[in-house]
């Protein structure tokens, strides 16, 4: 992002700069570990500065309706939500960018990267099927789950994969 603005600045109105860098503070404010009182003061006045300046996107016709990001509705809420539960630690609040982790790139890295959809979906059908041995066990040893209710085709690569002779 620190590339962004200089990129925009002489194509669009100085305006539409500032806003933009005034949403980015806020965003850079709003991430970080540790969040006290300057801090959430310096967002709130942030974010108004946002606010009063996205009305550019209005004036100039881009937005004619108005101006609004994706989620950013929740902005109203956030100092109010630091105040009672504390800072978020920099996480991201998106549920979807952590399963596409457990179930995109972790699979992904574990392929041999020939064909990996097959690769992939069979090692979540696994990790599925282990989830559910450890969720109905309980806390003895059910063994395997004889299950086969798979909703895909799973087709494994039919060339090897890179020697794993260094972990012997």
């Amino acid at each position: 992002m620190q590339v962004y603005l200089p990129a925009i600045v002489g194509y669009v109105p100085d305006d539409m700069v500032m806003c933009i860098a005034a949403f980015l503070d806020a965003c850079y404010i709003a991430r970080r570990q540790d969040i006290h009182q300057d801090a959430l003061d310096a967002f709130k006045t942030t974010l108004d500065r946002f606010w009063e300046l996205c009305k550019v996107f209005q004036r100039t016709g881009v937005h004619p309706k108005g101006f609004m990001l994706p989620r950013q509705h929740s902005l109203f809420h956030y100092c109010r939500q630091i105040e009672d539960f504390g800072a978020p630690g920099g996480l991201c609040s998106s549920i979807t960018e952590s399963r596409h982790i457990t179930a995109v790139k972790k699979p992904w890295c574990q392929s041999n990267r020939y064909q990996a959809l097959g690769q992939m979906l069979r090692i979540n059908q696994r990790l599925d099927k282990l989830m559910a041995m450890h969720k109905d066990s309980d806390g003895e040893d059910a063994g395997p789950l004889e299950c086969n209710d798979v909703l895909a085709h799973v087709v494994l690569a039919q060339t090897r994969g890179m020697s794993l002779s260094f972990l012997e």
